[in-house]
């Protein structure tokens, strides 16, 4: 037999290991780029010393930082803002349609940023109502940073300042977007859900006996079959469509049109189009019994 090493007999595991040396030696010669880094990652995932998912994380973690702000950001047109004047039934319908937990308070423009307003510090309304709210006390303050900051630096400033939005701004300090720092995790890890992302599927929700939120991107063959109606979907996809044909205008807050013995108030619109509905349906009325 003999006495050489390397003639030896393979022990179980040691193709792993081996792979696993391998892998540490990559590192300890300093890969010189990124694509040298993910090579020595791919192959350890092609030979199970990692899983797929792993190496997903690891990349996305190379990823972000590459990338800027500007690349991931929610959009000034996309952005769930308030007014600083707005009263509690102005911007309470828009807060819960959107299920987000935090909000930009503007002032004149939308480039005029007052603060940041956060969902849960309106739970108070539940308790002192809205006589004595104040919406400047219960501000935040806005972080504003530029569309090129790179968003391993963001993350660090999320993680070490304790904040989780940020306002984003151009090159001529005009309000482009906002970033979160989920926004941020999910380059790396992938989507996250959460429980609110589950109830944007829930197009109506009923409040009452009579009574019903609705919202505008309801398809009407669904709102046919909840409300048992016959509208038609020829023209419009959407009750949102078909309800601002009725108004023959861009809608407002509070406006009120009827169709079918069925009455609709606009909650929340903008120029665009309206986003949220209050649906009321006629009351059944009592049969009389016929006396004896």
């Amino acid at each position: 037999m003999s006495d050489d090493p390397s003639s030896s007999r393979t022990q179980p595991g040691s193709g792993s290991r081996s792979w696993l040396e391998r892998m540490f030696n990559g590192f300890a010669s300093e890969p010189k780029s990124r694509e040298e880094l993910l090579d020595i990652i791919r192959g350890a995932a092609n030979n199970k010393v990692v899983d797929q998912e792993v190496l997903s994380i690891m990349e996305g973690a190379l990823d972000v930082a590459n990338q800027q702000v500007r690349e991931i950001m929610i959009p000034r047109s996309q952005m769930v803002s308030i007014k600083e004047d707005e009263k509690p039934a102005d911007f309470l319908p828009r807060i819960i349609e959107s299920g987000h937990s935090r909000f930009p308070v503007i002032g004149e423009s939308s480039d005029d940023i007052k603060g940041i307003l956060l969902a849960k510090d309106l739970l108070q309304l539940l308790v002192d109502g809205t006589e004595t709210f104040c919406l400047e006390k219960l501000l935040r303050t806005a972080n504003i940073i530029p569309e090129s900051k790179r968003l391993n630096v963001l993350l660090r400033e999320f993680r070490e300042k304790r904040y989780h939005m940020a306002l984003v701004i151009d090159e001529y300090g005009g309000i482009s977007g906002l970033v979160t720092i989920e926004d941020v995790l999910e380059e790396i890890v992938g989507e996250i859900e959460d429980e609110t992302d589950e109830d944007n599927e829930e197009f109506i929700r009923q409040v009452s006996d009579n009574d019903f939120i609705l919202k505008a991107l309801t398809p009407i063959e669904d709102f046919n079959a909840y409300f048992k109606t016959k509208f038609s979907d020829e023209e419009f996809d959407t009750i949102g469509g078909l309800v601002t044909q009725a108004f023959g205008h861009m809608p407002s807050r509070n406006e009120v049109t009827m169709l079918r013995g069925i009455t609709f108030r606009v909650l929340y619109s903008d120029s665009r189009q309206i986003h949220l509905l209050r649906v009321t349906k006629k009351k059944k009325a009592k049969t009389k019994q016929p006396l004896d």
